[in-house]
């Protein structure tokens, strides 16, 4: 037997199945539309910062008596040659004159630290002088370099209990050296280089001058002594008391 539809029930069949298919294209749209999305990566571990380590062979080059403005500059240029860091022990006079320098040192990398205001001998100051001598000469080095030295280097390595008591009170830590250029003795490049290399070993603190009087024998003498000094297996270390 046929079935035929009348012609409502075939209008109700077609208008089913539009409204079917419009469903199902309505679907296809909304998935299509939908934002593509990847899982989150996972975070990045930190990364640690690179630190240079300490040379366990070392030897400490210390500078007194500057800055200077003919000499401290090419002080610093040698050192920058030979990627050497240095400790400079200043006159607070010198800096307040030349604080361009100062800033320039601890720019470099260098160390900055107390030589008292007039290279005064300690052993001689009244307590207030000596609190002047070290107070002023921080203040120099703080003004132009933002840092306040730790260390005091006493003039001509003047120390008794008196200095060292007064010292301690200020915050200072002594420093003098182990082995002496006298390169202030002028006495040629060649002795200069001699006398630095002649006793060194691990640990020395070298003393040397880039200010005070005339120091082109030290500068000539310089990279000699660094040359050497690295052909044998030394770094350098900067101090920080």
């Amino acid at each position: 037997m046929e079935t035929r539809l009348t012609r409502t029930g075939q209008r109700l069949t077609g208008l089913a199945m539009l409204v079917a298919v419009s469903a199902v294209i309505g679907t296809i749209v909304v998935v299509a539309a939908r934002p593509h999305t990847q899982a989150a990566p996972p975070p990045a571990a930190p990364v640690a910062p690179v630190t240079t380590p300490l040379p366990t062979k070392y030897v400490v080059l210390t500078f007194d008596d500057g800055p200077d403005p003919a000499y401290t500059p090419k002080v610093l240029e040698v050192l920058a040659k030979y990627d050497v860091k240095a400790t400079f022990f200043e006159v607070g006079k010198n800096v307040a004159r030349h604080p361009e320098l100062t800033k320039r040192i601890h720019a470099a990398g260098h160390t900055i630290q107390n030589h008292t205001w007039n290279h005064a001998d300690l052993r001689h100051q009244t307590a207030a002088g000596f609190r002047k001598q070290v107070g002023d000469t921080d203040q120099a080095i703080r003004s132009a370099a933002g840092v306040t030295p730790t260390c005091l280097r006493p003039p001509y390595g003047g120390v008794s209990t008196t200095v060292r008591q007064r010292a301690k009170a200020l915050g200072k830590e002594l420093v003098l050296w182990t082995i002496d250029s006298r390169d202030w003795s002028k006495p040629g490049p060649a002795v200069i280089e001699k006398r630095v290399l002649g006793g060194v070993k691990s640990g020395s603190v070298i003393l040397m001058h880039d200010g005070g009087g005339n120091r082109s024998q030290t500068i000539a003498a310089l990279p000699g002594i660094l040359e050497k000094l690295k052909a044998q297996g030394y770094g350098f270390r900067t101090l920080s008391c």
